[in-house]
């Protein structure tokens, strides 16, 4: 991320899927994905969003009902990076219904790991603003999911997909995807000297390096086997702030300095993608609310 090599095709499955597996898969879902996954050789899909359940994932309506030898699936998922490139597609859907009115809706939720060429599914590109194709609209008609392919409990994928979500917010892409540009601001910076850009580039700096020690804590509680909900989504939080402030610090040290032209470009990429960060992984007010909820000492 540092270095501004691309890794989008790959890090859902080395961030978020493998250590969901290696977490609560079973002998058999380790020895097939974990070492393929270690390897570079898989690209995954998450299938969690839907047109009515974005952040509010207990909104699902994704179904999987039992069939001989296993599931089918049916329903549709929004906002899938990657979909048109994976090999497997991650999908979190409803397995049983809540009973009777204000049951639990976190109830009866349950996690896949899908084929991405199994009959029944189609991917629709949606395209961003600059026109670029990451995203996309998955369907599933009546999609065969063996038994075998049931990552962790059935039924108790609210708490797996809780945990799973750590992962995804507390890594360091959360505060690096800009990274290339921030250095490019200091390299401007350095070029032509001058108080106010000190001040604000040094500024940055610091945010960026109490980021990279909140990452080691996400990472060592994961290491020791916790899912550290609420530090990854200050982390996550926190990380996004950052970046808008990279892109907005860049603009204001262009201007003033100059930029190069690798620097500009980046700008440019940076102008296109940074308002999508406060919503993608869980929007900033959906992660306020779980940072809010932690227990205070008393």
């Amino acid at each position: 991320l540092r270095a501004g090599a691309p890794g989008t095709a790959h890090w859902t499955a080395a961030r978020q899927i493998g250590p969901s597996i290696l977490r609560n898969g079973s002998e058999e879902l380790r020895a097939e994905f974990l070492p393929a996954i270690c390897r570079g050789e898989l690209v995954f899909g998450l299938g969690m969003s839907e047109t009515e359940a974005g952040s509010d994932l207990a909104a699902v309506r994704t179904r999987a009902g039992r069939v001989d030898g296993g599931w089918s699936i049916t329903g549709t998922k929004i906002w899938t990076t990657s979909a048109h490139h994976a090999t497997h597609l991650y999908v979190l859907a409803r397995t049983g219904e809540p009973a009777g009115a204000g049951a639990d809706r976190h109830a009866g939720l349950t996690e896949f790991i899908v084929d991405r060429d199994s009959p029944g599914i189609t991917v629709r590109p949606i395209l961003d603003l600059v026109g670029e194709h990451h995203f996309n609209e998955v369907v599933f008609e009546e999609v065969f999911v063996p038994d075998s392919r049931v990552l962790g409990t059935v039924g108790a994928g609210w708490k797996q997909v809780t945990e799973q979500l750590a992962f995804e917010r507390g890594g360091a892409e959360r505060f690096l995807s800009t990274y290339p540009l921030f250095a490019a601001v200091v390299r401007a910076a350095r070029r032509v000297p001058d108080r106010s850009v000190t001040e604000r580039v040094g500024a940055l700096a610091a945010r960026l390096a109490a980021l990279r020690e909140l990452g080691l804590q996400v990472a060592r509680a994961i290491d020791a086997g916790e899912a550290p909900v609420r530090l990854a989504a200050a982390s996550k939080l926190l990380g996004t702030a950052f970046e808008k402030a990279v892109v907005e610090t860049a603009r204001y040290v262009f201007d003033v300095c100059g930029g190069d032209p690798e620097g500009r470009r980046l700008l440019a990429e940076g102008l296109a993608a940074v308002p999508g960060a406060s919503i993608r992984g869980g929007s900033s007010e959906v992660l306020q609310t779980i940072i809010s909820r932690a227990e205070v000492p008393r």
